[in-house]
């Protein structure tokens, strides 16, 4: 992976403004003050962010050639940057205050390629009532109780909340409503950090106002920054599949459609994973019993032509501890959890999930 960005100049002055504009990009960059201590990072950087005050000591030491240099001036009279760039290697020409902005933004995207990928996992309902809320949570709490840095996001606008299944209905912490408006880049320490915390599971849930939708956008900015801050993330997404829950599709490594082992359950899941299908290639199926009518977890998953993640077998008092307000699978016991250890052993390796 690329290592963090690297800010290069002598000027102290200039380095206190790069320093700022870091700090709004939510990165945290190595900082060289002359180009001999510049040359072990430059390289290995993500971005390198070069000083014009050491544009002509970086063209003579002969730095290697490398993409994402960007020369950063301050004199917006200064005609000769332009060719010093050329000498230098730089791609970009910046000229402060007026490419603030724009820094910015080159700063965040190269801290989004210097950071490990977390794995984002989406579960989908194949009818009302299947449990993948249930799922969805007790995935995200195995997987924070595995010392993973967990992220759970409610995807589903009509799901009534799923802070309430993680008993943090009266956490205070930032909600869908006051993210809607989302887009571009999101701070993804700031965005956790203001987030329901329960635990050691960071929650974005829904509150109990008006139903709003979620703009794909504000999704792809949340998971964005989700992934710079997690190594897993869980998204509870809607059955009726809108653009927000596309967002999320298309970044799940593994999405889990929950399906009762009931025939007309199996039926209605047939349409929730022929819509999955056009979304996203990895889709498995968990078969949650019990099974009235005998069906097996194998022909389930045939008959809706789909690779089976797990049999859920039906775990006694359940449903009452999560009307009591306890969350599923908080104990790491019972077949819920094992089948959370499972999911996540086959995503992260084997043993990330068996605290």
């Amino acid at each position: 992976m690329p290592g963090r960005p690297l800010l290069v100049t002598a000027d102290p002055t200039l380095l206190d403004e790069l320093l700022r504009l870091a700090a709004a990009a939510g990165v945290d960059p190595d900082v060289a003050a002359d180009v001999a201590a510049a040359r072990p990072h430059w390289s290995g950087a993500a971005l390198v962010v070069l000083g014009a005050d050491l544009a002509e000591a970086a063209a003579r030491r002969g730095l290697p050639r490398r993409p994402d240099v960007v020369l950063v001036g301050r004199d917006l009279d200064d005609a000769d940057i332009w060719s010093c760039a050329v000498d230098a290697g730089a791609e970009t020409v910046m000229l402060l205050p007026d490419a603030q902005s724009m820094l910015v933004n080159k700063l965040g995207e190269s801290a989004d390629r210097a950071v490990t990928a977390s794995t984002t996992v989406g579960v989908v309902g194949g009818r009302g009532g299947a449990g993948a809320s249930t799922l969805a949570t007790a995935l995200a709490l195995t997987g924070a109780r595995s010392g993973l840095q967990t992220m759970l996001v409610d995807g589903d606008p009509l799901g009534g909340g799923i802070d309430l299944l993680v008993g943090g209905e009266d956490t205070r912490g930032l909600r869908w409503p006051d993210l809607v408006s989302s887009e571009g880049r999101v701070n993804g320490r700031d965005l956790r950090d203001s987030l329901l915390d329960v635990g050691d599971l960071r929650v974005l849930s829904w509150d109990r106002g008006e139903a709003l939708s979620i703009p794909a956008p504000a999704m792809r900015s949340v998971l964005a920054a989700a992934g710079r801050t997690s190594d897993l993330v869980v998204v509870d997404l809607p059955r009726r599949i809108d653009p927000a829950a596309e967002v999320a599709l298309a970044a799940a490594a593994l999405t889990l459609l929950v399906v009762p082992a009931e025939l007309r359950a199996v039926a209605a899941a047939a349409r929730v994973a022929a819509g999955l299908g056009r979304l996203t290639d990895e889709v498995r199926v968990v078969v949650r019993g019990p099974a009235p009518g005998g069906l097996t977890a194998a022909l389930v998953a045939d008959s809706l032509a789909l690779l089976l993640a797990g049999w859920l077998r039906a775990e006694p008092g359940l449903e009452q501890a999560l009307e009591r307000g306890v969350p599923p699978s908080r104990g790491g016991r019972g077949p819920l959890a094992r089948l959370c250890r499972q999911v996540l052993d086959e995503l992260v390796g084997p043993g990330a999930a068996a605290a």
